[in-house]
Order: C-alpha cells, then sequence, then structure tokens
C-alpha cells in the first residue's frame, strides 16, 4: 500500500514508508543515481533499522522520457512529482540555442519551485582552490521565478522584437539597435519577498546569524533594488527576532545587503561574515557556482528546489556525456542532495548518517579521480565503489 507525504498546517505530513519518485536524469544520471540509491537506503536503514524506508517511484524527463514518450518532460511527470510532495533527480541535458528550453528552469516554473537552495560546505580533504575553505559556511536561496530566467525574451531581426524597440522609441524615448535580441528582467514584491521570508525563517529555524540580500540595485534600481527593500520591508514581521544590520540587538537577526560584484570579493576575502544569502535569480546562479567552487566544485554541491508544499532535489552539475556509462564520475552532489532530501523530510539522522558517510569516505582517500588531484596517496575508485565507500562509513 503506498503511502503518500501530506501537507497540514504548513508543514509536511511524512509517512513511515513514503513514496518518492525520482528522475534517472541523462548522461552520467543513471550511474550516479544508483550509487545515491544505495547511500540513501542504507543510511535510513542504518538510523531507523526496519520502521522506514523510502518506496522509490521512477517518472520520466529528458532524453529517456523522449525515446520512450516523444515528449521531453510529460505531463503525467509533472503530476505525480506534485503528487507525491518530494522528489530527487539527476541532471537533465538541455540543447544549447534553438530547441527545447531547460527542463530544470521548466521544471522549477511548472510547479512554482520558488527557491533554489544550495547549501555550501567544505568537507576536510576535498580539494579546494582558496587557503581557508573551512571559512566557507553558506546557504543561498535564489530566487527561482523571475528575473532574466522568466524567459521572456525574442530573438535579434524578429517582428516581436522590432515592436517591443519601436514602442520603446516612440512611446517612453528609449534609443535601442535596431537588430537588437530584447529580453525582459521581471521582479516583483510578491516573488522576491517569499523568497527572503524563507531565507529569514530558515536562518531562525537552524540558529543562523544572518541573512544577506545580494543585489544589483545601484544599477538595476527598479528591479534589483526593489528586491533590497522588499526584503528590508519584511523586518516588522518577525516581532523583535530581526534586525536591519546596524540596528540589531544581541540574539537577534541582522538582515543586511551586499552589492553583487562586490559580494564575489567578500566570500572570497571574509567569507565567515556571511551565513545565509538570499538572491535574485542570476545572481544566485553566478553565485552559488562560484562558492561550490571554493569548496571543491559542482560535484560536491548539492541542491534543491522547494516551494511551500513541494521539493525536488537535484545533482547541481551537468551531464557530462563523455563519461557516461563509465562509473567513473563523483556522485556526491546527488547523494549530499539525497541528504538534503532526508533532513527535508525531518529524517535528520539519516541525513547526517549520509554527511558522515561522505566526510568518512574522503577522509580515508577512497575517492572518484577528480578529488584524488593533487592529493598523495589517494585510491581512485568507480562512482559504485565511492558509494560503497560511504556506505561503508555511515
Amino acid at each position: 500500500m503506498e503511502e503518500l507525504i501530506g501537507y497540514e498546517d504548513g508543514r509536511l505530513v511524512v509517512p513511515e514508508h513514503p513514496v518518492i519518485p525520482f528522475i534517472e536524469g541523462d548522461g552520467v544520471g543513471p550511474e550516479i543515481w544508483r550509487a545515491t540509491r544505495r547511500v540513501l537506503d542504507a543510511a535510513v536503514e542504518r538510523a531507523f533499522g526496519s520502521r522506514r524506508r523510502i518506496v522509490w517511484r521512477e517518472v520520466l524527463a529528458g532524453e529517456k522520457a523522449h525515446r520512450e514518450t516523444g515528449e521531453w518532460l510529460p505531463e503525467a511527470t509533472l503530476r505525480e512529482l506534485a503528487r507525491c510532495r518530494v522528489a530527487i533527480k539527476g541532471p537533465l541535458a538541455t540543447p544549447v540555442g534553438g530547441g527545447i528550453r531547460s527542463l530544470n528552469v521548466a521544471i522549477r516554473k511548472a510547479m512554482d519551485l520558488y527557491a533554489c537552495v544550495r547549501p555550501v560546505r567544505w568537507i576536510p580533504g576535498v580539494p579546494s582552490p582558496v587557503r581557508r575553505p573551512e571559512a566557507v559556511d553558506m546557504v543561498i536561496f535564489r530566487e527561482n521565478t523571475e528575473d532574466l530566467y522568466a524567459g521572456v525574451e525574442w530573438p535579434a531581426g524578429s517582428p516581436e522584437a522590432r515592436r517591443l524597440i519601436a514602442f520603446l522609441r516612440d512611446e517612453l524615448g528609449v534609443t535601442l539597435p535596431e537588430e537588437a535580441g530584447i529580453g525582459v528582467k521581471p521582479m516583483s514584491r510578491f516573488a522576491s519577498q517569499r523568497l527572503i521570508r524563507r531565507a529569514i525563517r530558515y536562518c531562525l529555524e537552524e540558529g543562523r546569524k544572518s541573512v544577506t540580500m545580494v543585489h544589483k540595485g545601484n544599477i538595476m534600481k527598479y528591479t534589483e533594488g526593489a528586491f533590497r527593500e522588499w526584503g528590508y520591508e519584511l523586518v516588522p514581521e518577525f516581532e523583535g527576532r530581526v534586525a536591519a544590520e546596524g540596528q540589531a540587538l544581541p540574539g537577534q537577526v541582522v538582515l543586511k545587503d551586499r552589492i553583487a560584484d562586490n559580494m564575489f570579493q567578500q566570500v572570497l576575502l571574509r567569507p565567515e561574515e556571511y551565513e545565509v544569502l538570499a538572491t535574485p535569480n542570476l545572481n544566485g546562479d553566478y553565485l552559488s557556482d562560484a562558492l561550490a567552487a571554493q569548496v571543491g566544485g559542482l560535484g560536491m554541491a548539492p541542491g534543491g528546489n522547494i516551494s511551500d508544499e513541494l521539493a525536488v532535489f537535484e545533482a547541481t552539475h551537468g551531464t557530462a556525456p563523455k563519461y557516461a556509462g563509465q562509473d567513473k564520475v563523483n556522485p556526491s552532489s546527488l547523494i549530499l542532495s539525497g541528504a538534503m532530501l532526508l533532513r527535508h523530510l525531518g529524517w535528520r539522522e539519516a541525513a547526517a548518517a549520509v554527511e558522515r558517510g561522505v566526510a568518512g569516505a574522503v577522509a580515508a582517500g577512497t575517492v572518484t579521480y577528480d578529488l584524488a588531484r593533487g592529493r598523495e596517496g589517494a585510491q581512485v575508485v568507480s562512482t559504485s565503489a565511492f558509494a560503497a565507500a560511504v556506505v561503508d562509513h555511515l
């Protein structure tokens, strides 16, 4: 008998044997998913014995879906993801240029998964290009539905672009090249505030000290500048538990803001001063990848796309098609995203076991080729063997 996750009074209601859909993904997706499933099942068993287990259910998206159904993202997949509320997916391929738009973005938009959440923390033993990777311990909340990722754009020379250029020139006095491509950058109070509000709530629940809004409001005053202002409007909602920078008392969460280009310098030079980041879509995309590089790269970066009721956790890297089927690549991104999934369910003991397992395997030097670079004495192992080492260290 299937047991579906429910939602009551603003919280998930998780049964002992929840049905959780998975999408294998394209390229290296199937092999990193097999490794991840092995680790997650072992962690749940270690933490809870036979009392709890996940009932995995495959749903289709990407190349496999196209081969079997003729669709890249079947409606049946979206319905099942929504019905089951929590899911996990491998990387999905998207052609560059023409063709289908990003399937990752399509899933986020179709399910209104408005917060892309990316924890960034160094695991000892992982190669890093910076001197103090241990100082990086941040969680990024990136707005997922607006900004330039809304996909409101027209190609150069198209009738639509020319009409919009003519309107801007004739009605608003804006001069643009006649053959320019045009994109629109929408940002609203509603979407900005629900993202920043979620970041603040996370900060309070997890005992963190500050939330930093990252924006380019000095130039884009009515979009990213408004993101900043709308964030500060939220302070009274938290009834004395949150205060703006410079006004905070001991014990209050500090809400502050930084200009995006300066923030790239800050996370390199003073990372210990930042804990939770709230960003518009494009800034968050750049910043989350840059921070991941400081702690070992996207192969070690977990992530999830979350709304109030739904969540899809995913590998944050691409499909790496040249390595597909070689049982070679590092599965840590998806494994650690699985730990996020377990914590989202409230199964914190199992999540902690996964994180111990990855840390233990890395510390022992039993790692995939990317983690062995520049490290003496490391034993290079396959994707599946790394998963086995993680299980040994749960």
